[in-house]
């Protein structure tokens, strides 16, 4: 019973993780309609700026490591958001209005610029961070061993359930909301309306990108490193996990992945581990074919 508790327990910072992603890659796919493997690439992108500025303020400023960890995060936030408002604006955007089944072929590209640039910066070093918060909690003291997660585990996923709820409540009860919703339904219509189209496509995908830098930030201080192929395989995991929960509904989204993350957490505890992204990845793709609910894509 314990290790089935520990299990679940494990689940819980994976599950968020992986909603808070879905949540925020539903915000601009619902203003997209493209599969987009570059929200991926962002959170990899943030993780690897976390790991670069914080290295900066500690080797060279000579920093305590809160304020290094700060530089850090401060760092990863504007260089995420930022390549994600550029993204948006020179390439996404232009492309949605003549041609938006290349969007697709643009993201891989913006994924290999800002994966190269980030291994080019980093001179091809995995950095890491020290150990951070990793005093454990028990919540259940059994026969065997208690049950218990990291404070950073804790910390982490109260922050992105934070960051769920912050932008559930933005979008169901915001002017924003109602303006972006607008947009997912019928772009031409909204405009007719009043509403600044262009201006809803770039704001959603400056958020998504913004959720993609806090979630690279919060995964990079857990797991201590970022991996530079982490941009792809996110890239295209988030694509898919999104989709358990339809992808131009952030919450149900977040949802769906959530389950994902159980899924996948309880399989390597009680499944041959190397089968759990093979096992993953397949059911995925049939739930993606068998329940399909978005609107026919011109």
């Amino acid at each position: 019973m314990a290790y089935f508790l520990q299990q679940v327990a494990n689940g819980f910072p994976l599950a968020a993780l992986y909603a808070a992603l879905a949540f925020g890659y539903a915000i601009a796919f619902a203003v997209t309609k493209r599969a987009d493997i570059t929200y991926g690439a962002i959170f990899a992108f943030s993780g690897h700026l976390y790991l670069l500025f914080t290295h900066f303020g500690w080797n060279r400023l000579w920093l305590v490591l809160p304020a290094a960890l700060a530089l850090g995060a401060a760092g990863a936030l504007a260089g995420g958001a930022g390549a994600g408002v550029v993204v948006g604006r020179l390439v996404m955007r232009p492309l949605a209005r003549v041609s938006p089944n290349a969007m697709i072929v643009a993201s891989l590209g913006v994924l290999l610029v800002l994966m190269e640039g980030a291994r080019l910066a980093a001179e091809t070093r995995e950095l890491w961070l020290p150990p951070l918060l990793n005093k454990p909690i028990v919540f259940w003291s059994g026969t065997g061993f208690p049950v218990s997660l990291t404070v950073l585990q804790v910390i982490n996923v109260a922050a992105m359930l934070a960051m769920i709820a912050a932008g559930h409540l933005v979008l169901s009860h915001g002017a924003w909301g109602r303006k972006w919703r607008a947009v997912a339904d019928d772009p031409l219509a909204a405009e007719l309306t009043g509403t600044n189209a262009d201006g809803v496509f770039l704001m959603s995908y400056a958020a998504a990108a913004l959720y993609a830098s806090a979630c690279g930030i919060l995964a990079t201080s857990y797991y201590g490193t970022m991996d530079f192929g982490a941009g792809l395989l996110f890239g295209l995991k988030v694509v898919l996990i999104a989709a358990a929960g339809g992808h131009s509904h952030p919450l149900r989204s977040a949802a769906g992945a959530a389950v994902i993350g159980f899924a996948e957490t309880l399989w390597s505890g009680y499944g041959p581990i190397l089968w759990r992204d093979l096992v993953i990845v397949s059911m995925l793709v049939l739930v993606l074919v068998t329940s399909r609910r978005e609107r026919a894509m011109p």
